[in-house]
């Protein structure tokens, strides 16, 4: 038993009722962290096991072996084009603790395998077959006639060649992170590739100056409009986009950009699919899953991991490794961290008290899971960044593991978006309560550091709308001219801008965009499917508006650019958290003070404040690092650029605050 309180209690009296449960969570994550260091030595090892599964090449023996976990199975073959698919010529012997293998020799034989063959294993279970994928296959691909996936051997005579060895994650301060998915990443109605994207998006966000991508749906999923969350194949890159080695050269150029590269981690669920998924793989019904009821998340309609086991520990932590080495990701973003942590998945419960994220229906075997990985993780790769998709607000979730946490750098903090979009949909502007707004935007817990975000892909899908089209909806199709004055238009641009400055400044000790989200992408993302006709009008992204000298779409764009630039030369987000100077309702006007800028955030729909004075907290002279009200941005020029602001007496500052600006002063003596 732990002996000595927590640091994670030590720091927050309100836990020490469940000093006990949080003891016992962590000697349960410590028996198991010694358990894995008896056997094999260290943790990466134990998160090796696709280097012992799957497909191998033996260069001593000059052959193949394949290996596959199935202790249920009656007998497994392997088949594939290399044996004409023949069922019975090549069966697979059982050894201990149910793994299958068989060795294929590549010497003077017709009958083998090679880079390029396509293979899948025939699995015998309770009297029944089935053709599956193999469970740690790197590559899975779909037959453009039957739309059938199978595993695919990969193995190039020509490695690829990285040449991203003078990129280091540790030398990013804070993510600024820029989210997307690579096949809707282009103009045409279509899917986009890795090299497309490579070479035709990744010089936008570098120029924008994110300094971290966040890939979506990397891993193979067979239905594309699942957004990539219904994984199938989880050690193969999806290949409707492209190689394994057209990943690696995304990854290596956004590298030589500057730019982290952190995938969507889905070890939430799977997808329930058996022709292309490990659903029922050995027939047992309770392999990689739970068995029953508690295996099955009805509102995903996917499978759900029993992370109790050992093996499925070893698939997914030796995936988490796999990515990490293989193609140089710099960290995951975990999706879905609250349904694994409670056994009801989050499904309406409110949580309103403690007990409800240490003693009521928590699945310890799961946040286990979760600190082993975070562990392995930084392990793996120190610098890697592991971000939390949790809405329960589990304390300690981005907390070291040695503290009492779960182990993840940043927490998602997804209150802010769904905050601004009830916000919109129901106050009107001359009601917003700026006090409000501030609690939503700084109330995290101390040592926890959070993302913050004002609109992800979750806001932008069918049934929803981004923040753009909440604010302008239709009026976007018709006045987003320069030379078009509209009242509407007017209004959302600048609050566009503001919604997302005060977010990136208050919000949290990271930022994210969604792809085309910085210049007001209209409208929303709806993937091909069969009630729009399989169409990808709306799974795509409309570059060309930001590109047109004559649209306004270019300004919203320009102040997202100034804002990146000026969040990472003042190292705004890596600072200490924004502190309150001024709260005034009755004008709607915000002033706050982070890293020696002063920024000053006026609400009012129509007044504009001359002299307005307020405590600057230190004496000197100050000039504007950004103003969201500048032409270059769509305003409409109401603050002088080149104006010197003093301090007065008691370190009085007096500005000229007009209506929907934001006002940001950098200290220049």
């Amino acid at each position: 038993m732990t002996e000595e309180s927590l640091q994670l209690v030590t720091d927050d009296p309100w836990l020490k009722p469940y000093e006990e449960d949080l003891n016992k969570r962590y000697d349960f994550y410590q028996q198991k962290y010694h358990e894995i260091i008896t056997y094999h030595q260290s943790l990466k090892n134990y998160a090796s096991r696709d280097k012992e599964l799957g497909f191998h090449f033996d260069h001593e023996q000059k052959g193949w072996w394949y290996r596959e976990w199935a202790p249920g199975a009656q007998q497994l073959w392997l088949i594939g084009d290399f044996n004409d698919w023949n069922a019975v010529s090549h069966p697979l012997e059982k050894g201990e603790e149910g793994i299958w293998e068989i060795f294929i020799p590549n010497e003077n034989r017709q009958n083998v395998l090679k880079h390029g063959s396509r293979v899948k294993v025939k699995v015998m279970a309770n009297d029944t077959y089935r053709d599956r994928i193999p469970a740690y296959i790197e590559r899975a691909v779909q037959d453009e006639q039957s739309k059938d996936f199978s595993g695919q051997i990969w193995k190039p005579l020509e490695p690829f060649v990285w040449r991203d060895q003078s990129f280091n994650p540790e030398d990013i301060k804070s993510p600024i992170i820029y989210e997307c998915h690579l096949g809707m990443a282009q103009n045409k109605e279509g899917i986009g590739t890795y090299r497309e994207f490579a070479d035709m998006v990744l010089p936008r966000i570098a120029d924008l100056g994110y300094n971290c991508i966040q890939l979506m749906a990397i891993k193979e999923h067979p239905y594309y409009g699942s957004f990539g969350y219904h994984v199938s194949n989880f050690f193969a890159p999806s290949s409707r986009f492209g190689t394994p080695e057209d990943l690696k050269y995304l990854v290596n150029k956004a590298h030589n950009n500057g730019m982290a590269v952190i995938m969507d981690m889905v070890h939430s669920h799977a997808v329930k699919n058996m022709a292309e998924g490990l659903n029922d793989f050995d027939g047992s019904g309770h392999q990689y899953f739970h068995e029953g009821g508690r295996g099955y998340h009805n509102g995903w309609d996917s499978k759900l991991f029993d992370y109790s086991k050992d093996e499925v520990l070893r698939f997914l932590l030796s995936n988490a490794r796999y990515w990490i080495e293989e193609f140089h990701f710099d960290g995951y973003r975990f999706d879905g961290v609250t349904s694994m942590m409670y056994h009801h998945h989050g499904d309406h419960v409110s949580f309103d008290h403690y007990d409800k994220y240490f003693r009521d229906m928590v699945d310890w075997d799961a946040i286990r899971y979760l600190q082993l990985v975070n562990v392995l993780i930084h392990e793996v790769k120190p610098g890697a960044i592991t971000i939390a998709e949790d809405m329960s607000g589990m304390p300690g979730i981005s907390r070291k593991v040695d503290e009492g946490g779960v182990g993840f750098d940043y927490r998602l903090g997804m209150g802010i978006p769904d905050y601004w979009i009830k916000l919109l949909k129901h106050t009107q502007d001359e009601d917003w309560n700026i006090h409000e707004i501030w609690e939503v935007l700084s109330n995290r817990r101390w040592k926890e550091k959070t993302i913050a975000y004002s609109e992800s892909h979750d806001q932008a899908l069918v049934g929803d709308k981004t923040l753009a089209f909440w604010l302008m909806d239709k009026e976007m199709y018709w006045h987003m001219s320069k030379d078009d004055d509209n009242i509407i238009i007017d209004r959302g641009m600048a609050l566009h801008k503001m919604l997302r400055l005060i977010t990136a400044t208050v919000g949290g000790e990271g930022y994210l965009n969604f792809i085309g989200n910085e210049f007001g992408h209209p409208e929303w993302i709806d993937f091909p499917r069969q009630d729009n006709g399989w169409s990808y009008k709306y799974a795509r992204r409309q570059w060309q508006l930001v590109d047109s000298p004559d649209l306004k779409y270019q300004y919203l764009n320009n102040f997202d650019r100034d804002m990146v630039h000026m969040l990472k030369d003042n190292n705004v987000l890596s600072s200490l958290p924004a502190q309150q100077l001024n709260m005034d309702n009755d004008n709607k006007i915000i002033v706050y003070e982070r890293n020696n800028l002063i920024f000053i955030i006026n609400f009012n729909a129509n007044k504009s404040i001359a002299d307005y004075t307020f405590r600057a907290n230190q004496p000197g002279k100050f000039k504007a690092a950004l103003i969201s009200d500048a032409p270059e941005y769509g305003g409409h020029n109401r603050v002088d650029a080149e104006t010197e602001y003093h301090t007065l007496k008691d370190d009085k500052l007096s500005v000229y605050i007009p209506s929907r600006t934001g006002l940001v002063l950098r200290k220049v003596d």
